[in-house]
């Protein structure tokens, strides 16, 4: 164990200069692909993220690795990430790289086929309800389980006007949430045809 702690100045330096070096490299490519490169909006980008840490702790260290193999790697799999970014505007493409978002809980009440799909526990759901500041289950809407691991908490409109059917168009499962049946209010549509929102009154309605 001894003999590991002693390196040379010259093994010190050139860990030094390959951190440096890829770090800089990593900020830079970030830079040129943009915004999204560690957005981890979608399971992909998550596993490009992972493979960015990777690469960079690997070249740091390794000495099998070289700055160079590093950066080229690192190039590889940011023109990848955008590849593939640009090709998830075609249906087919987005059908095969991306999961689907899961419901698993439609208002109050807990999907278990769903949980039992997504391979979490009821201890699991109520500990992301607590973290999202639910306090009572009348409160939910719908909760999904997103692409990326996340959890989205939707809760009850104060006006009583169902969660709009666009946000929950693209969510999987065997059941779907019963309240996105209901009349939903839209941008194309006038206010007063939600039944909730009673009668149109004007600049004064919000007050």
């Amino acid at each position: 164990m001894i003999d590991g702690l002693h390196v040379s100045w010259q093994t010190l330096a050139l860990v030094a200069l390959s951190t440096v070096s890829i770090y800089i490299s990593l900020i830079a490519f970030s830079r040129i692909a943009g915004l999204r490169s560690f957005s981890q909006m979608t399971n992909f980008d998550y596993a490009a993220t992972v493979a960015f840490g990777s690469i960079t702790a690997t070249t740091a260290v390794s000495s099998e690795v070289s700055l160079l193999q590093g950066m080229f790697a690192l190039a590889a799999l940011f023109i990848t990430q955008s590849l593939l970014a640009y090709l998830r505007k075609l249906r087919r493409v987005e059908r095969v790289t991306d999961n689907r978002p899961l419901l698993l809980m439609d208002g109050s009440r807990e999907l278990r086929e769903n949980l039992d799909q997504a391979q979490m526990t009821r201890n699991d759901l109520y500990a992301k309800l607590r973290l999202a500041g639910i306090t009572r289950l009348e409160q939910l809407e719908a909760v999904v389980l997103e692409t990326t691991g996340e959890v989205s908490v939707l809760t009850v409109d104060p006006r009583g006007r169902p969660v709009d059917s666009r946000l929950l168009s693209s969510v999987d499962g065997p059941q779907r949430p019963v309240r996105s049946g209901l009349p939903t209010h839209t941008a194309d549509s006038p206010e007063s045809t939600d039944p909730s929102s009673g009668p149109s009154t004007g600049p004064e309605e919000d007050r």
